[in-house]
């Protein structure tokens, strides 16, 4: 197997309360998740648009996925750290490290969602 440009294949953010967290997710990058039951986990899925750069995944409500400030932390490329900063303290998340430059690779910044994930926030301006 040759080794793909982007090894992330598919991401899952644990969720206690998915229509808190579809609330909460759509708010802070304005976009629609699409909700969908499968076998025994409850789903809601991020846009995607095949062929394009980056990974696709879901926020996932099952029996064992436990919310963690400790995991692992997904990067969610954004237009405006601040701006979705903002949206996030609106619905109820926190921001955890404020915009900080990462030198010439632009800018990050980590939250906390409502169901107690640390995310993250990337941008190049």
């Amino acid at each position: 197997m040759s080794q793909p440009a982007n090894p992330v294949h598919w991401f899952e953010i644990p969720v206690l309360d998915m229509d808190r967290a579809k609330a909460f997710y759509e708010s802070v990058f304005e976009i629609e998740l699409q909700v969908t039951q499968m076998a025994t986990s409850l789903m809601a899925f991020f846009p995607m648009i095949q062929g394009s750069p980056g990974s696709p995944g879901s926020l996932t409500k099952e029996e064992g996925y436990t919310p963690s400030y400790d995991g692992s932390v997904v990067y969610f490329l954004v237009d405006d750290i601040n701006a979705a900063l903002g949206r996030a303290d609106e619905k109820g998340g926190k921001t955890l490290v404020p915009k900080m430059s990462i030198g010439e690779h632009g800018f990050i910044a980590h939250l906390a969602d409502t169901e107690g994930n640390r995310i993250a926030l990337y941008a190049m301006t």
